[in-house]
């Protein structure tokens, strides 16, 4: 070897993402713990030839973040580096938890003002994917980014907001890991809040039909669907004075472990199970689990984050669309309809139903238009494959047919083609990444899909 290498790549790394739906093996895993180190790395991988992929908590139910190569893996440049509390910002390396922020947060009386469902994500993934939450006054994750610095291919440091580098700013603020290390974030935080959330049962036609006034009322409004069925939980979490329980978490009883764990997690994935062997059963598990978690009125009050946060049960598979705001209605409906019109095609539940503001980053699914991001899932139970490919080409369709772009940390079927047609600035965002990664040294196979 020509250089003197301080960085130790590991070999025979396992790399998998957290539903183990994907996974690689990545020839060298490094840990880096400082911007020297990744500078290094970068030589290696340019003098062997060798591509480079950044992971933060390999959350992302898709291949977006494998790689054979060479993987970097931020969790050791995880410190907050400033707290600003007259402008409420925070600058932290791009490796952190936002679980370890939030805390951090806390303790100067900040927090973000949207989280997404998962914690234990890297706040450089969080944006690299276009996390998002609902609220039609708030906008994707990315959004509450004002700064963040961006190693490059070449081991130029480049330092973007909206008044530097403005035209790259608006593509590394959802940059799909492909424009370079990030290596820093600043985010806009708001004073910290307490959230008070009311979950209330409902119906598809009532929620449907008075959608706006749903909005209107709850600053972070959601709903969750059971398919075969007209079921629907509707969920208001909205900022309130009062202070919830005492202490770090509400108060949990053994009955709340019972309902949670043992009735909606072990009896979920094990009737689950059996409705593989005996698909009809998924209706009745549907109806069932409504009655049984979600048909009376729930309250809880806790500090914000504790709120925004919440279990995802176990391993599954996820589509998740945004589609203009307007379309909600008609685009949901068609899916219902064709789980009528096909007996045979099972879903499971909930279907989730968020909302965003538009916003100007390029990559985003909001871009220049209020959204509503329809979340499908299916659940492996024991890791068990469940049939889904109908109802995945169902809806993709009608979410393609309603002008719908997916979300780019779940797994999704689009081309170079599909996604110009989506996405005004792709090319822009191409040319940008194009003039920072020229040889292509951050793309996997993933990417290529996206951009080739």
């Amino acid at each position: 070897l020509l250089v003197l290498v301080q960085v130790h790549g590991q070999g025979g790394v396992k790399f998998q993402n957290w539903a183990k739906t994907y996974g690689s093996s990545p020839e060298l895993y490094f840990q880096p713990t400082s911007v020297e180190e990744i500078r290094e790395i970068l030589d290696m991988a340019r003098q062997r030839d060798k591509r480079v992929k950044v992971v933060g908590g390999g959350h992302s139910p898709s291949d977006i973040a494998c790689t054979d190569d060479f993987m970097i893996q931020m969790g050791k440049m995880n410190r907050v580096l400033k707290v600003d509390k007259e402008k409420q910002q925070v600058t932290v390396e791009g490796g952190i938890f936002l679980s370890d922020l939030n805390v951090e947060l806390s303790k100067h009386g900040l927090a973000l003002a949207n989280l997404g469902a998962v914690s234990e994500v890297a706040a450089a993934g969080v944006i690299g994917t276009g996390t998002h939450n609902t609220g039609i006054k708030h906008g994707i994750l990315p959004t509450q980014v004002v700064a963040l610095t961006l190693l490059t291919a070449s081991g130029e440091i480049l330092e973007c907001s909206e008044s530097t580098n403005a035209d790259i700013f608006q593509a590394a603020r959802l940059h799909l890991g492909c424009l370079g290390v990030v290596l820093t974030v600043t985010f806009q935080c708001v004073p910290q809040f307490h959230l008070h959330e009311v979950a209330f049962p409902s119906t598809l036609t009532e929620v449907l039909d008075h959608l706006d006034d749903h909005l209107q009322r709850s600053q972070y409004f959601r709903f969750l669907w059971f398919p075969h069925s007209e079921n629907v939980s509707v969920i208001y979490q909205d900022p309130t004075n009062k202070a919830g329980p005492t202490g770090l978490h509400p108060p949990s009883s053994s009955a709340s472990w019972w309902w949670d764990y043992a009735v909606g997690y072990y009896l979920l994935e094990f009737l689950l199970w059996i409705s593989t062997f005996v698909p009809s059963l998924v209706c009745w598990i549907n109806r069932f689990f409504f009655w049984l978690l979600f048909s009376s009125r729930v309250e809880n009050i806790a500090i914000s984050y504790k709120i925004f946060n919440y279990e995802c049960r176990f391993k599954q598979h996820v589509q998740d669309w945004a589609i203009p705001i307007e379309k909600t209605k008609e685009a949901l409906l068609e899916l219902k309809a064709a789980l009528e019109n096909n007996p045979k095609m099972v879903a499971h539940y909930p279907v989730e139903v968020r909302f965003a503001r538009g916003d100007e980053i390029w990559l985003s699914p909001c871009f220049q238009r209020d959204s509503c991001y329809m979340n499908i899932i299916m659940y492996r139970p024991y890791g068990k494959n469940v049939p889904r490919l109908n109802y995945w080409l169902i809806y993709e369709g009608i979410m393609k047919k309603h002008g719908g772009r997916p979300h780019w940390a779940k797994a999704h079927s689009c081309t170079r083609k599909d996604l110009e047609k989506m996405y005004p600035a792709f090319p822009k965002f191409c040319s940008v990444r194009e003039k920072l990664d020229p040889t292509g040294m951050f793309l996997n196979t993933y990417l290529e899909k996206v951009f080739y």
